[in-house]
C-alpha cells in the first residue's frame, strides 16, 4: 500500500526499526498515563516485539499506520483503526504521539485528518469512533478540530491518579466529515 502523506507526516507502514522508538514511549508515564490500562504495569521487550511482529502483519479487521515525519519516514507514533465492521462500515480508532516533546505541534491532528480520509475516501467506512478521557484536554479538542463530536460520557468509568474520570465516547460519521 502506498503512504499517505501530508505537508509534515506521513502515514506508512511498520518497519523492524520502529522497536527502538516505541520501547522508548511504551514504559513512558508522561505519554502511556493518557492511553488505556493496557499501560497500568511495564511492558517487556517481548511484548513490544510481539505487538510489533501484529503490526507487520496486518488483520483483515485492522488498519495500522507508522507516524512519521513526512521527510525522513522517522517514526513519531502511531494510528489505526481497530475492530473495523466491514458489514455496518465503522471502524475504532487509535492514536497515540510516542513524544511528549512532539505534543502540541498539531502532528496528531494532522495524521488523524489523513486517516479519516483514508477511510472515508478508500475503505467506504461510513463511521469513526474512539474514546478519549476527560482529562485528556489536547486529545480532545484535536478530535473536535476533526469534526468528531461528543456522543456520550461513560461518567467515572476510570480511575486514574487517584480520581475517577469520564471517559468520553466520540464518533464521526462520513456525512459529517469534510476534507
Amino acid at each position: 500500500m502506498p503512504h499517505i502523506i501530508g505537508q509534515r507526516v506521513r502515514l506508512r507502514e511498520y518497519r523492524h526499526e520502529d522497536l527502538v522508538p516505541i520501547r522508548q514511549w511504551v514504559n513512558d508515564e508522561a505519554i502511556t498515563g493518557f492511553l488505556s490500562d493496557i499501560f497500568l504495569f511495564p511492558h517487556g521487550l517481548e511484548s513490544t516485539e510481539g505487538f510489533l511482529a501484529d503490526m507487520m502483519d496486518q488483520r483483515p479487521d485492522n488498519r495500522s499506520f507508522v507516524i512519521a515525519e513526512a521527510d525522513t519516514e522517522l517514526y513519531i507514533g502511531q494510528i489505526g483503526l481497530d475492530k473495523i465492521d466491514w458489514k455496518n462500515r465503522y471502524a475504532v480508532i487509535g492514536i497515540v504521539v510516542g513524544s511528549i516533546e512532539r505534543c502540541g505541534q498539531g502532528l496528531g491532528t494532522e495524521a488523524m485528518r489523513l486517516l479519516c480520509s483514508y477511510a472515508f475516501k478508500e475503505l467506504n467506512l461510513n463511521r469513526l469512533e474512539l474514546e478519549v478521557y476527560d482529562f485528556n484536554e489536547r486529545a480532545y479538542r484535536s478530535y473536535l478540530k476533526c469534526g468528531f463530536v461528543e456522543e456520550g460520557r461513560l461518567r467515572e468509568k476510570l480511575y486514574r491518579n487517584g480520581r475517577y474520570a469520564d471517559v468520553i465516547q466520540m464518533g464521526l460519521l462520513r456525512s459529517e466529515w469534510t476534507e
